[in-house]
């Protein structure tokens, strides 16, 4: 059985238990695929090997999970388990059936834990982008496979991080597409990725060279090139300080599969 390690502490995977509720009636067609692939490494990538893997181009927006719900209603508001989702678990939808005008169908679902994303994606015949995966697809901007050193690129990301979040999300698909074609990495949500939980950082620099740490990708990224790239850091504090049932009005997720 799987197990993952949170603050130090190896915990058994009963993490894949609601996986199989959105199993039992197996994968389901919710809307159509539309996965752009990423092929080509970071040239600054060196603690981690990524093969190439196909990313959804957007997040998945409330039309899309709730026809997810729809499916598997054992993932409505009120019916899932508190271990598995806190108490604002989509309580911004008019109804556990029904998105109602505070939430566009067209807008990045938010307010779902990890466990809820994770059976969406394992619903879908999909899985949640790790996170050197989503980091090496948003390392791309409109021109380049790789602008982290670019100045304009980050403080353009980091001005976003710097705003409140809107009462109202914009939709899904109004920033341009990066090199790859997925569109809104930065400047809309914060996206769950499958290994958040690993993403442990030592506030101790003595510890960045303890092995056990480095085998969390969180810790490898300060221990090599990327000390100096703030939204990086700011993305690894974010969900670092998450639990998998949290959830909050900033909070979605998009889909990952293998490429054969």
């Amino acid at each position: 059985m799987n197990k993952l390690r949170i603050a130090g502490v190896m915990v058994a995977a009963a993490l894949a238990a609601p996986l199989a509720m959105a199993a039992d009636l197996g994968p389901v067609a919710i809307g159509p695929a539309d996965f752009a692939s990423v092929l080509a490494p970071s040239p600054r990538q060196k603690l981690a090997h990524v093969a190439r893997f196909r990313l959804d181009r957007r997040p998945v927006t409330n039309g899309q999970f709730l026809e997810f719900v729809l499916h598997h209603p054992e993932w409505a508001r009120g019916s899932v388990p508190e271990i598995f989702a806190d108490d604002q678990y989509l309580s911004h939808w008019a109804s556990p059936d029904s998105l109602g005008r505070a939430a566009d169908p067209d807008q990045p679902v938010t307010r779902v834990s990890w466990y809820a994303a994770r059976a969406y994606c394992e619903a879908r015949g999909a899985r949640l982008p790790t996170w050197y995966e989503w980091e090496l697809a948003a390392a791309a901007d409109e021109r380049s496979i790789d602008a982290r050193r670019d100045p304009v690129w980050r403080a353009r990301i980091l001005n976003w991080y710097s705003q409140p979040t809107a009462p109202s999300l914009p939709r899904v698909g109004r920033n341009p597409p990066n090199v790859y074609g997925v569109q809104d990495l930065h400047g809309l949500i914060w996206e769950w990725v499958e290994d958040f939980n690993a993403l442990m950082v030592s506030g101790d620099s003595r510890d960045q060279g303890d092995p056990n740490k480095l085998a969390f990708c969180g810790a490898g990224a300060l221990s090599a090139e990327d000390r100096e790239n703030y939204p990086i850091l700011m993305r690894i504090a974010y969900l670092s300080a998450l639990e998998a049932r949290s959830t909050t009005r900033a909070l979605g997720f998009r889909c990952a599969e293998d490429i054969p």
